[in-house]
């Protein structure tokens, strides 16, 4: 088949497609350049520009216009790197937005997105309506505005192709509106010293670049219909890129064209100057007015229901709102609710206010826009490959220059406006979503940890910054939650919380168990709202897993420097985590051995106390009085009552330990009662440490080495000890600052 037959084919099965309810999509004229060149050149360039250039003067409208034009233009450029990198669906901004950054921070801008582009609508139709009034001075307003946001409607209703053809007589009358007041200009003879020539210093800079900003904020017509582009890909970008260059050159053009057909105050006074200046005087001026404010309505009521349509498909709004007939790209439910929200806000009388919320809401989207090029070209995904590559730093400056000009429009309507975006994030955050493509932020995550582990790579550790990174080892999950809970406490949400179920037996026998456990300790530390990381290992032996999983774990700075066991029943089983304690302490981690019988805290917290047995800054007392000092930080134990507690032989002892600790504990700056008791000759150790901790919410206690074949004869001494206490634990430093944490 030759390259005319394949054309022929391929035409044919276009034709067939058509005829079978799938239309061909939009082109790049029609759907992108026709609504964004006539949503620029609107309503500011027929009533406001004379206004901004006989109050700034030319030079000062110049720069206006400049710098308005490349924060758009910047906008467009960003917005093109993310077209060419991928499928642009439904929903335009959103889409690109909700892709990038996720549905939460999509839907916040997403749904005021709507609200505006539908809120557009009645703002055109009002505008229309007073510009009516030239002719016709009587004209009912509110019906007016009415009547033609229903015919905007209709004309829509028609189906997004036959709307978008309409348009195009329009660009003819704007064009001849152009031309009319060039041709006046050229022949007026205004004496220079009337001319605009300089601020009239009635208004400032940024209230003039205010008033015209607006006009430039036309990109967002084209991406609305990404849905309905037969090649969005190739037409967002060439299409708006082509019609932000053709508004730049055009509102660089008719400063100079006013400045010569009329004096500074015509320029300030008369709305309609250019009817002043074009020869026959409103006639053929008033079709491309009326023709750019009917065009800016259509975009926004063809725009708004995709948009609505695109959060539906995503379960933010309900589905039905996204519905559409079979083989009809138009969702009906969404374009009638667009239409009530319009009719509805005729009612509200003036809308001065209103408008410049929906400004804010579209620099809102344009800064969003521009950060997401932004962060997408600085976290350097592999999926990343557009094919028009933007410097990040151009796109980040696009952003600020955004937010920038939101707040010199009006920083009320733009704290309204981020208010609003902050409650729908959180609001859509409650929710459930699921999202099968990726985002920006794993790549920016990714980015920053790789930044931050290099950065902790080349600076030593010193015992000021030690804090506990703990691996917990249990067998069921489900059994050990409390251990979990304690481990998370003492890391006061800084340190790093990993959860490790050690699995004894051969990995491919048990690769399928692993991948359930993997998942059910992931949902289940998500569920208990317990913020740790879950991981399976399968191992030969429990005790050389356990040293072999601990020095794997983690990196850099930080690596996991303490080992967290559930303390066992048994002498025997506890004897083998005993077991390893040497071989911990010459790769420098530290051990918690725990049992938590009951984590639900019962008591008030005034009610709640923790025991810390103190036996000397050698013997893990520093580590004993950090942890406990970690601990009192959470808010489950901020006023709970903390005492350290320690057993001397004698008077002398006692005293000794008391000085030592009355140095120690304004130090730690913990809130905490130190007592030292004197051990009577008739009783045991053991028995005063029960007597003491048997109600004790949380007990700490040190734990000793013991010799090579007597870690069973300890096990014992250490359950009898603990006997009857419902929370404890035994704490080993066996960190390179032992003396030196507190």
């Amino acid at each position: 088949m030759n390259q005319r037959e394949k054309r022929a084919f391929f035409s044919f099965l276009g034709k067939k497609q058509q005829e079978l309810g799938h239309p061909r999509g939009l082109s790049t004229f029609i759907g992108v350049f026709t609504p964004t060149i006539l949503t620029i050149l609107g309503v500011i360039m027929y009533l406001r520009f004379g206004w901004v250039l006989g109050h700034g003067g030319l030079w000062e409208t110049l720069i206006i216009v400049c710098l308005a034009n490349a924060i758009t233009i910047i906008t467009a450029l960003s917005l093109s790197a993310v077209a060419t990198n991928g499928k642009v669906g439904v929903g335009g901004a959103y889409y690109i937005i909700s892709r990038s950054l996720g549905i939460e921070l999509g839907g916040a801008i997403g749904f005021p997105l709507f609200l505006s582009q539908a809120l557009s609508v009645t703002l055109y139709a009002y505008g229309l309506a007073e510009s009516l009034r030239i002719v016709w001075p009587g004209v009912p307003l509110l019906w007016a505005t009415i009547v033609i946001i229903c015919c905007v409607a209709a004309l829509a209703r028609l189906g997004a192709d036959k709307a978008l053809k309409a348009q195009i007589p329009i660009m003819g009358f704007i064009a001849l509106s152009i031309a009319m007041v060039w041709i006046g200009a050229s022949n007026a003879h205004i004496p220079t010293g009337l001319r605009a020539s300089g601020p009239s210093g009635e208004y400032s800079f940024w209230a003039l670049f205010a008033v015209f900003f607006p006009a430039v904020t036309g990109i967002m017509a084209g991406l609305g219909l990404s849905g309905d582009l037969e090649d969005p890909e190739r037409s967002l970008p060439k299409g708006t890129i082509l019609a932000c260059m053709t508004g730049f050159l055009t509102y660089l053009a008719i400063p100079f064209i006013l400045w010569y057909g009329a004096d500074a105050a015509t320029l300030r006074d008369e709305p309609m100057v250019w009817s002043k200046i074009a020869p026959l005087g409103s006639l053929l001026i008033l079709p491309g007015l009326w023709g750019a404010i009917f065009s800016s309505a259509v975009g926004s009521v063809l725009g708004a229901p995709r948009t609505l349509q695109a959060l539906a498909n995503d379960h933010v709004v309900p589905n039905v709102l996204g519905r559409a007939p079979k083989g009809k790209g138009e969702p009906v439910l969404g374009m009638g609710v667009t239409l009530a929200i319009a009719l509805g806000a005729v009612f509200l009388g003036g809308l001065n206010t209103v408008a410049t919320v929906v400004t804010m809401f579209f620099l809102t989207v344009y800064g969003m826009v521009n950060l997401v090029a932004a962060l997408e070209q600085w976290s350097q995904d592999p999926a990343w490959r557009p094919t028009i590559r933007v410097p990040w730093q151009l796109s980040l400056a696009g952003a600020f220059a955004c937010f920038g000009v939101m707040l010199l429009i009006s920083p009320l309507a733009s704290m309204l406006a981020v208010t609003l975006e902050a409650v729908l994030y959180l609001v859509i955050s409650r929710k459930e979503h699921r999202a099968d493509w990726g985002n920006v932020w794993h790549g920016m995550y990714e980015a920053l940890v790789r930044w931050a582990l290099f950065q902790l790579s080349r600076r030593k550790m010193s015992a000021r910054n030690w804090r506990p990174h703990i691996i917990v080892f249990v067998e069921k999950l489900e059994e050990r939650l409390g251990v979990v809970q304690y481990a998370d406490w003492f890391s006061q949400d800084r340190g790093l919380v990993t959860v490790c179920e050690l699995v004894v037996g051969d990995i491919a026998e048990l690769s399928d168990e692993i991948s359930e456990r993997r998942t059910f300790i992931r949902d289940t530390l998500r569920e208990e709202r317990l913020p740790a990381f879950g991981e399976v290992d399968v191992v030969e032996r429990l005790d050389s897993g356990i040293l072999t999983v601990v020095q794997a774990n983690g990196m850099a700075g930080i690596a996991s420097n303490t080992v967290m066991l559930g303390c066992p029943e048994t002498p025997e089983r506890l004897a083998v985590f005993l077991g390893i304690l040497r071989r911990l302490e010459l790769l420098g981690k530290s051990m918690i051995l725990g049992r938590v019988t009951d984590r639900t805290l019962a008591k008030s917290i005034s009610e709640r106390e923790v025991h810390i047995w103190w036996g000397g800054l050698q013997r893990n007392g520093d580590l004993l009085l950090l942890l406990g000092y970690l601990l009192s930080r959470n808010k489950e134990w901020r006023g709970a009552r903390f005492r350290v507690l320690s057993i001397a032989s004698n008077e002398l002892m006692k005293n000794n330990t008391e000085h030592a600790l009355g140095e120690i504990m304004p130090e730690l700056r913990m809130d905490a009662e130190v007592e030292v008791i004197v051990k009577p000759q008739d009783m045991h150790v053991t028995d005063i440490i029960k007597n003491e901790s048997a109600d004790a919410d949380a007990v700490l206690f040190g734990l000793n080495i013991p010799e090579e074949g007597e870690e069973e004869e300890y096990a014992v001494r250490l359950l009898e000890m603990v006997e009857g206490i419902d929370n404890f634990f035994f704490v080993r430093n066996g960190s390179i600052f032992t003396g030196e944490l507190i």
